[in-house]
């Protein structure tokens, strides 16, 4: 099978795709490359190419050929979002149409779409499934939800498509990220054996980075009639903020110190991932403090260098640096 990854240089991508080729599947990635190509090693099965999702010459000339395409390119999350949010615009929605027409003009046989959680909005419920009301509250999630309506709305029975509803990611990859709630206290704790809680009561699903790879796996090896058109939430666990700090802590150390702050952002996301555990028989092996330690690790071996400073690490700073638009 030969698999169409955008975004496939990124956090994610950059763990995904390594266990693509490792499973013997052809892979071409698509990527700015704006955190490097050299993310991903070479392999005899790996076309890298750097382009734009926005280019649909670059599209319509590189997806024929491909059995499946998995949709990981977006400005992600609502911080790089709002840095700019036309550009946000540009990639996250107005492209995706476009990308989707293509891969089905193209005779691609699955598109599986990496959307977001959050376009749950805040939910009373103690179990948010896939079949709630979306209430998105931001720009960022509301193009998120656009898009999977949009893809739905492509679907045939030659056409396999599917949607994700990620949790927030955490753990080591090789095009680390350190603007994520979980890897942002771990890297605290461990250099500075401090932590800042804003708030603290907000719960926030997170799933560890190899669980997040192995679901776009299941996906792909899933029975048509599973997937077509279906959505899936995947997380680990809902915990809240302060539960996530203690985690943090006891991995990296009891002399780790947790301050409170006060946070006007009250966003508090919690979702249900019994769906996909039901249907595709699917289900995370690796806790928050799997990641935890899988962060300690690559510091100790010093995997990760300059790590507050280095602008790799944290999309806002890169975006800015390079005056993406």
């Amino acid at each position: 099978m030969k698999i169409f990854v955008t975004g496939g240089a990124g956090y994610v991508g950059s763990k995904l795709v390594p266990r693509l080729l490792e499973k013997g599947y052809e892979v071409t990635v698509f990527d700015l490359m704006i955190y490097g190509e050299e993310v991903l090693k070479s392999h005899k099965n790996l076309i890298k190419i750097q382009g734009d999702i926005r280019n649909q010459k670059l599209l319509e000339k590189y997806i024929p050929g491909h059995n499946a395409i998995i949709h990981l390119a977006c400005i992600s999350n609502d911080p790089s979002f709002e840095l700019n949010p036309s550009l946000g615009k540009s990639i996250n929605y107005d492209s995706f149409e476009p990308l989707v027409k293509i891969s089905k003009e193209s005779k691609v046989n699955r598109f599986i779409y990496a959307s977001s959680s959050s376009v749950y909005g805040i939910k009373k419920e103690k179990n948010v499934t896939e079949d709630m009301k979306l209430e998105p509250l931001t720009d960022y999630s509301k193009f998120k939800a656009m898009c999977e309506k949009i893809l739905n709305n492509n679907k045939t029975n030659d056409f396999i498509v599917t949607t994700i509803r990620p949790s927030t990611v955490c753990g080591y990859a090789s095009r680390q990220r350190l603007d994520l709630v979980v890897n942002i206290l771990t890297n605290h704790a461990y250099h500075n054996k401090k932590i800042r809680v804003f708030g603290g009561k907000q719960l926030r699903p997170n799933i560890h980075i190899n669980d997040m790879v192995e679901s776009y796996i299941a996906i792909l090896n899933a029975n048509d009639k599973k997937i077509n058109g279906e959505i899936f939430n995947v997380g680990f666990r809902n915990q809240t903020v302060d539960e996530l700090a203690l985690d943090v802590k006891k991995i990296i150390g009891e002399d780790v110190k947790i301050v409170h702050e006060k946070s006007d952002d009250n966003r508090s996301y919690h979702v249900s991932s019994d769906k996909i555990k039901e249907v595709l028989n699917f289900e995370t092996k690796h806790s928050i403090q799997d990641g935890v330690r899988d962060l300690q690790n690559a510091f100790l071996r010093g995997l990760i260098k300059n790590s507050f400073k280095d602008e790799k690490y944290f999309n806002i700073k890169r975006m800015q640096s390079i005056n993406l638009v």
